[in-house]
Order: structure tokens, then C-alpha cells, then sequence
């Protein structure tokens, strides 16, 4: 037994030295010799964000003209404070009377006749496609009737459109980006933002305005209407009367001596009268009631504020024969040519109604509504000449036009909105001559005007 357990651990000996490298070709390493130092590196591991991949850009510059424009368009800027204040206070009733957005149902009279057209539309006898760029013969020559029967203005001196603001910008592709203008100050922005986006200006100025603008100044000291004497010429003036925002109308001899300053210096008028049918004095409701001016101006009005057409669509602009530019070539023409190219006309719908508003019984309903505003913009007037501030504006036009001097329009906008809930329009947001005031709309249902005016009572008691 001993010399097997003698033989079995000399075979594992020599079986064990024979696989380590006992072996004449194998050295085995001496048992307390070091291994050789490496040199060890260490790698760190760390949780890095994805990087951020950069957005494709394509070779084409900005158009610099859009850079120019100030912040946005003060009315979606309005709109985004009043979300974000609903998103503050969910709980709130919050009033909106700052964005000129009718609120009172369209007369039945009126939509009716629109109804009846759409219905038309499943029939192949009523249906038609497109229709005349300019508009509907029988819509056009029921305007010129309507509003110019005495002033010498025809059927095919009218364009029949999808409201004044798209006209506005047309007109402005008509003069192109060669061309100065002058705007009253303050005024509806489009004017200047359209000008800015042709081309037609130099770069803005805080509390000055856009370069080679002409601001004409209307204030509470000159009655709204320009010191025309201080006006340096320009190729275009735009001129809304009753104005937006200061409610104010132009008189006749003012109206006279603004035709006799675009005769003298051989510039055009654009002459807004989208409020025209609000007009309470014995002003006129149209450029063409001044003698001359067929041959120096321009009228775009719409059906918006007088029949509750702000989502309808529905204007027009008249271009009489007589305005010629500088080489004799009719202004209407090129403005036909670029009717033509851009649009495709109104809708036939939307004209179907703008032809029952001129009926006797739509004119009758637009006038009950009209009027329900206007009661409105009373209410509002008394409630503010009662709390003692200066108040605008209110009798031809829709608007009240309210005075906090040595404030900010925007900082007043923002105390109403916050204390009271109530929206409101910061008269800077209409040129440089708006600071210091607000705007406060009448269009509302009545509830929410008298409800608006009650807490304009408590903020400033």
C-alpha cells in the first residue's frame, strides 16, 4: 500500500511539473519573481445628454423688411396676454373689450339670404365656381348706389373684396416699396406694418416711430385732426374717419383742406370709412362728398362693423376713373391687374349676404345693431367721465378713447387686466401719439359691458 501511495505521487509529480513546463522547451518563472509594471489606464464612464441636432437651414435671407416690424401684430400680442392671464386665473370672467371683434348675432335677414345661396350651391342650377375677381355686378352696383348714389361713382369703379385689411395691403403692392407715406398718429397699425413689409420705411425709433413715416399728430389739443400745415409731402396719406382708435370724425372744411394738400403736392389718399355708418354729426361719410376728390383718392370700407361680417369677410374699395398717376395710366387698371393675380374674388355666400345688407330690411337691421353699440360706447363714456378722466371719441365711432397722462399704455393695460379682469387696448400699440391712453371697444354683449364698467367703478374709485 505504501509504495502505491509512492508511485501514484511521483506520477502526479511528474505529470503536474510535466504540465506546468517542466519541460526542455518551457521555462517555468522563479516562484517570488515580480511581474513586469504595465502601464494601466483608466477610463471614466460618464452620462452625457444626447446632443442637441442642428436644425437644417436652407441658403435663403430673411426678408429685412419683416426684421424691421416691432415685436407682433398688437392685436394677436393682445390676444396671447389675455391667454395667458385666463391660464393665471382659470376662475376668472375675464371681459374682452379691447380686440374690435363684433359680438351680436348677424340679422336674420342677412344670413338667410346666405343660406339660401349655399343651398343654391348642391343644385346644378344654382351652383357656380369661380366668379368675378372684381366681385358680383349686381353687389357692386347695389354699393355704388347704396353709399355714392349723388358722388359720381359707378358700378365698375368698385372692387368688391374679403374686407378693408386685405385691401390695405393690396393697395400697398399697387404703390409698391418706392413711395413715402403719411399716417395719422395714432391709427389702425396695419397701415404702418404693411408699409414696413413693402419696404417703404427706414428702421424704427422708440417713441419716434419708422423712418420716412410721416406722423401726423392728432391730439386731444388739435381735435384729432393734423396741423396740416406741418405735414411734409409724401406720395400717400392714409386717413381713416370716424378714426380707430380715437373715435373722432373729420369735418367737411377738414376734409376739404386735406383733398387741397394731396391736389397741391400730387399725392394719393387712402381713406379708410369702415365706420362711416356710426357716424352721429353731420360730418361726411365719404371721401367723394369733397369736391376734387375723385381725382386724389382711394376708399376701402367693409361690412364688418356694421353687420357683424368680422368672420364672414366682406368689403370694398372704390378707385375712380379720374385718379391717374404722374404718366396719365389709370390707378384702377394696375389695381384690377393685381386683384386679378392675387385673388379670386369673395365668396359667393359672403356676397349673397352683403347684397341683403343693402336690401331696405337689411339696411334697417344693420342700423338696430349699430345702434345697440352705440349704446354701449355710452354706457362706457359716462362710466369714465364720471370716475373724472379725460374721455375721447364715443360719438361717431365705436371706440372710447380714454387719457392716463404721464402712464404707460402698456402698464395701464396690464393693471385693468390684472385687478379687474377686463381687456382692454394700449393706445401706443397705435403709434407714438397713442401713449398715455387705452382704448375700450363697444363691441360686447350688454351684460359684460355693464358688468366691465362695474369694475372699472371699483378699480378707480
Amino acid at each position: 500500500m505504501s509504495s502505491l501511495m509512492n508511485h501514484l505521487s511521483t506520477s502526479i509529480s511528474s505529470s503536474s511539473s510535466s504540465f506546468l513546463g517542466q519541460d526542455p522547451h518551457f521555462k517555468i518563472r522563479p516562484q517570488n519573481s515580480l511581474l513586469p509594471v504595465k502601464n494601466i489606464r483608466i477610463c471614466k464612464c460618464v452620462a452625457t445628454y444626447p446632443t442637441e441636432k442642428t436644425a437644417y437651414k436652407t441658403k435663403i435671407y430673411r426678408n429685412a423688411n419683416m426684421a424691421k416690424l416691432q415685436a407682433g401684430y398688437l392685436f394677436p400680442e393682445i390676444a396671447r396676454r389675455k391667454a395667458a392671464h385666463m391660464l393665471k386665473y382659470p376662475d376668472a370672467q375675464v371681459i374682452s373689450l379691447g380686440i374690435g371683434d363684433t359680438t351680436e348675432p348677424i340679422p336674420e335677414v342677412i344670413t338667410s339670404a346666405m343660406e339660401k345661396r349655399s343651398h343654391a350651391l348642391s343644385t346644378v342650377d344654382g351652383y357656380s365656381g369661380y366668379g368675378a375677381e372684381q366681385g358680383e355686378k349686381t353687389l357692386r352696383a347695389t354699393i355704388a348706389s347704396t353709399f355714392y348714389g349723388d358722388l359720381g361713382i359707378e358700378e365698375d369703379d368698385i372692387f368688391v373684396s374679403d374686407g378693408a385689411k386685405s385691401d390695405i395691403s393690396r393697395l400697398q403692392v399697387l404703390f409698391g416699396s418706392d413711395v413715402s407715406m403719411a399716417v395719422q398718429d395714432p391709427s389702425y397699425p396695419a397701415y404702418v406694418d404693411s408699409s414696413v413689409i413693402m419696404g417703404q420705411t427706414g428702421l424704427y425709433q422708440k417713441d419716434v416711430g419708422y423712418g420716412n413715416i410721416e406722423y401726423m399728430k392728432c391730439t386731444p389739443e388739435n381735435g384729432f385732426f393734423p396741423d396740416l400745415s406741418t405735414v411734409y409731402r409724401t406720395d400717400v396719406i392714409f386717413f381713416c374717419s370716424p378714426n380707430n382708435p380715437t373715435g373722432s370724425a373729420a369735418t367737411r372744411d377738414q376734409l376739404t383742406r386735406l383733398v387741397q394738400l394731396a391736389k397741391d403736392n400730387g399725392s394719393i389718399i387712402v381713406y379708410d370709412s369702415a365706420y362711416a355708418m356710426y357716424m352721429s354729426d353731420d360730418n361726411p361719410r365719404s371721401i367723394f362728398e369733397i369736391p376734387g376728390a375723385k381725382e386724389v383718392a382711394i376708399e376701402t370700407s367693409s361690412f364688418s362693423k356694421y353687420a357683424g361680417f368680422t368672420g364672414v369677410r366682406l368689403g370694398w374699395t372704390v378707385i375712380p376713373k379720374e385718379l391717374l398717376f404722374s404718366d396719365g395710366f389709370p390707378v384702377a387698371k394696375d389695381f384690377n391687374r393685381i386683384v386679378c393675380t392675387c385673388f379670386n374674388g369673395a365668396s359667393n355666400i359672403a356676397q349673397a349676404g352683403g347684397l341683403a345688407c343693402l336690401s331696405p330690411e337689411g339696411l334697417k337691421a344693420m342700423q338696430e345693431v349699430i345702434g345697440f353699440y352705440k349704446e354701449n360706447t355710452n354706457i362706457i363714456v359716462e362710466t369714465f367721465n364720471s370716475l373724472g378722466f379725460n374721455v375721447y371719441g364715443g360719438t361717431n365711432a365705436p371706440y372710447v378713447w380714454v387719457h392716463f397722462p404721464g402712464q404707460s399704455s402698456w402698464d395701464v393695460f396690464g393693471e385693468i387686466l390684472e385687478k379687474t379682469h377686463v381687456v382692454t387696448t394700449p393706445g401706443s400699440g397705435f403709434g407714438p401719439g397713442g401713449e398715455g391712453f387705452i382704448r375700450v371697444s363697444a363691441f360686447g354683449h350688454r351684460a359684460n359691458v355693464l358688468e366691465a364698467c362695474r369694475r372699472f367703478k371699483e378699480l378707480y374709485k
